[in-house]
C-alpha cells in the first residue's frame, strides 16, 4: 500500500514519465525511497538534470502521498501500479510501463502473470471487407485456442477482433486512450459493454479523462506491451497500426502480416512491413496454431492434434488425456538456447537487480527481460521485488 500511494505521488510530477520512473525504482530499490532522496542523489540518475530536480522538490513539499492516494482512490477505485502483484507482468518487461493501469471488467491473475497467451490485433478504421472478414476469422480461431485477443476498441479492424473474439466465446482485452469510463466511438458502447462483462478494459488515464490525439500512439505501446504476438491486419501507409507494430519490433514482439494485393492501399502499410521482415498470416490456420506454440505460455511440445482439440465443447475437452507436467530440477539443467544460456550465466546465486543482468549479458533489455521469463517459466529463475532476480 505504500509504494503504491508513491508511485501515484511521483506520477503527479510533471516531467517524470514512465521511464525515468523506472530509473528511479530500480535505482533506488523503491520509490518510496526515491522520494526522500536528495538532489545530489536524484542527480545521479541519468536523465534528470537541475530543472528536472529542482520540479521535484517543489512537488515534494506539497504533496502528501498517503492522502493523495486516499483521495484518489475514491475517484478510482480500480487501478494498478507496478508494485501490485496483479500488474501485467508482460508490461513489466518493457521500458516504459504506465505507472498508474486503470482496469474495469473481469480480471484473471493467469492472464496477468502471463500464463495465458495473448495477441493484439490491430488495423485500420476502415477496413475491407476482406480485412474485416479475416480478422474476424483469426480472433475467432485464436480464441477457440486459449489466446486473449488484445486491441484498441477503435472502430473497424480494432472492433472486428473484439467482436470475434467475443462471438467464440473467448476472452479480450480493450486498451482505451480515455479514461475507462469514456467509451471512444460512442458507436462502440454495446461493444464495450461485452467487453466489459467478457474480458477487461485498461487505460493508463484516470476516470473523466476525454479522448485526445496525443493518447492513442501511447496506448499502442500498452497494447504491443500486453502481447505476445501482434497481428497487422490491414493498415495503408500512413497508419497508427504501424506505430504499433514498430513498438512490438523495439520489444521483441513477433508480427504478423495479412497479405493482400499490390493494389489495395489499404495494406499498403502491411506489405512494407513484409518487407521489413514480419511474419506473413499464413492461409492454413493448423499451420499459423503451430507458429504461434513456440510462443512463451504455451507448451511448445503439444502437437498440432491436441491444439486443434481446443475447438471441441468443454464436455470433449474433458476426456481429452493430457500429458503430465514436465518438472526441471536445478540439478538438470536443460540445454538452452545461447541467449537463454547468457542470461542464466550473468545470475549468481545471490539475488540481482535487471540493469545489472543487462549490462552482464550484454544484450538489449527486451531480449533479456523475454529470456527471463522463460527461464522463470522453465523453473530455474525466480524474480523478486524490485525487478530483482535469482536462481531457483
Amino acid at each position: 500500500m505504500e509504494e503504491r500511494a508513491y508511485w501515484l505521488a511521483w506520477s503527479r510530477i510533471g516531467g517524470i514519465g514512465p521511464i525515468v520512473l523506472q530509473k528511479l525504482q530500480q535505482h533506488f530499490g523503491t520509490l518510496a525511497r526515491a522520494w526522500t532522496a536528495s538532489p545530489l542523489e536524484l542527480g545521479q540518475i541519468a536523465g534528470i538534470g537541475r530543472q528536472t530536480i529542482q520540479k521535484i522538490e517543489k512537488e515534494r513539499s506539497r504533496l502528501n502521498p498517503e492522502k493523495l492516494l486516499e483521495e484518489h482512490l475514491a475517484k478510482n477505485p480500480n487501478f494498478w501500479t507496478p508494485a501490485d502483484p496483479d500488474y501485467p507482468r508482460l508490461l513489466l518487461e518493457i521500458p516504459s510501463p504506465p505507472p498508474l493501469l486503470y482496469y474495469r471488467g473481469q480480471v484473471s491473475p493467469g492472464e496477468n502473470q502471463g500464463l495465458t497467451p495473448t495477441v493484439g490485433i490491430v488495423g485500420t478504421r476502415s477496413p475491407s471487407e476482406y480485412g474485416r472478414r479475416w480478422t474476424r476469422k483469426i480472433a475467432a480461431i485464436l480464441a477457440k485456442s486459449g489466446f486473449t485477443i488484445v486491441s484498441g476498441l477503435a472502430a473497424g479492424i480494432d472492433a472486428e477482433a473484439h467482436r470475434g473474439c467475443l462471438d467464440a466465446g473467448g476472452r479480450t482485452i480493450a486498451v482505451f486512450g480515455t479514461g475507462v469510463d469514456r467509451i471512444y466511438p460512442k458507436e462502440n458502447k454495446t461493444l464495450a459493454r461485452e467487453v466489459i462483462e467478457q474480458g477487461l478494459i485498461i487505460s493508463e488515464y484516470p476516470a473523466g479523462v476525454a479522448p485526445n490525439s496525443r493518447h492513442f500512439p501511447q496506448r499502442n505501446r500498452i497494447i504491443a506491451g500486453l502481447s505476445r504476438a501482434v497481428f497487422i491486419m490491414e493498415a495503408p501507409q500512413k497508419s497508427g497500426a504501424l506505430i504499433t507494430a514498430d513498438i512490438a519490433n523495439d520489444f521483441g514482439r513477433d508480427v504478423y502480416v495479412l497479405p493482400a494485393r499490390l493494389e489495395d492501399e489499404k495494406s499498403h502499410g502491411c506489405l512494407k512491413l513484409i518487407k521489413g521482415g514480419a511474419e506473413v498470416i499464413p492461409v492454413e490456420m493448423e499451420e499459423l496454431l503451430e507458429m504461434l506454440g513456440a510462443m512463451p505460455g504455451l507448451d511448445v511440445e503439444e502437437d498440432l492434434e491436441e491444439q486443434l482439440s481446443l475447438f471441441q465443447t468443454t464436455e470433449q475437452k474433458t476426456k481429452v488425456k493430457t500429458k503430465p507436467e514436465a518438472r526441471i530440477t536445478p540439478e538438470l539443467e536443460p540445454e538452452l538456447e545461447p541467449e537463454l544460456a547468457l542470461v542464466l550465466g550473468a545470475i549468481a546465486s545471490e539475488e540481482i537487480p535487471f540493469d545489472v543482468i543487462v549490462e552482464r549479458a550484454n544484450l538489449p533489455a527486451s531480449s533479456v527481460s523475454s529470456s527471463l521469463l522463460q527461464l522463470e517459466l522453465l523453473g530455474l529463475v525466480t524474480q523478486l521485488p524490485g525487478m530483482r532476480y535469482q536462481r531457483s
